[in-house]
């Protein structure tokens, strides 16, 4: 059986349900499935039958635009340094024999929610956004993973940088469409499938594979509300790669060599959890 196919099958009992809740939805109000406001189901990649089918993963480099993301002490720019990374990552990925896609490769502002679905559009397999963010101490260092919480954040650092990812859309003014009402009737989904279960051990793989290059803020994958991994059907993770607003971490981040460091061990991270789900 293909690896694409194998994931399917893993992951059939959430499409159930979610079908189920889509039926109920159109006989009681508004199906954020069926909605053109709602996300699109992942599209199908067509092949000939019984083809080997690569994995997709769907990368997103934060921030873009009108939004620079968090600022170093010299100047440095998130949404620059992660747009390196992350088409590092591609190139990587390919090599692997694994599809990967930006959400955006270029200077653009693109809304968070916009962002999901772009990912179900192309049909992916994973979703991951890659950040550089900052903090208020600059002291504070090291690499993060987080995935979704649907019941408050898992540390004071997780809540802090969730409200302030979430908080980019304002930057565009009252045109961004807020789709949280959808998305909040199929979030009961997500705890009753393993969604969010595919998300830590996505997480867990990260870290595995991040710990022995680069320091860990938190040795666990965290969790908090970001707008970002409100997927009901693609795992997704947040990966702060470092705090650009750390003088050192900064100077680290706008070397290639680190930049590439760091991609590798996504990678490798990423390359580690498709060989645990076709084989689990």
């Amino acid at each position: 059986m293909a690896k694409k196919d194998l994931l399917n099958t893993r992951l059939s009992r959430r499409r159930m349900m979610l079908a189920g809740l889509a039926a109920l939805a159109l006989n009681s109000a508004v199906s954020p499935l069926a909605s053109a406001h709602g996300l699109p189901r992942p599209k199908k990649q067509a092949g000939p039958q019984g083809a080997r089918k690569r994995f997709l993963v769907m990368l997103d480099p934060g921030h873009g635009g009108i939004d620079s993301g968090a600022i170093g002490h010299t100047g440095s720019l998130e949404k620059h340094v992660v747009l390196a990374i992350a088409r590092n990552v591609r190139a990587q990925l390919d090599r692997h024999g694994i599809d990967a896609r930006l959400t955006r490769d270029s200077d653009v502002f693109i809304p968070l929610y916009d962002r999901v679905e772009i990912a179900h559009r192309h049909g992916a397999d994973l979703f991951m956004s890659i950040h550089a963010d900052g903090f208020t101490c600059p002291s504070a260092c090291g690499a993060s993973v987080f995935a979704l919480s649907t019941k408050g954040a898992s540390s004071a650092m997780a809540k802090y940088l969730s409200n302030s990812e979430n908080a980019v859309d304002d930057l565009a003014g009252p045109h961004v469409i807020k789709k949280d009402r959808y998305l909040q009737k199929i979030l009961f989904d997500l705890e009753q499938t393993e969604t969010i279960k595919e998300s830590l051990t996505l997480g867990s793989h990260l870290i595995q594979h991040i710990a022995p290059i680069h320091h860990l803020h938190a040795k666990n994958t965290e969790q908090a509300a970001f707008v970002v991994l409100k997927s009901p059907y693609i795992p997704s993770v947040l990966v702060e790669t470092s705090f650009i607003t750390n003088p050192e971490e900064e100077r680290l981040l706008g070397t290639p060599a680190f930049r590439n460091k760091i991609a590798t061990a996504i990678t490798q991270g990423i390359v580690s959890y498709f060989k645990h789900v076709t084989h689990a």
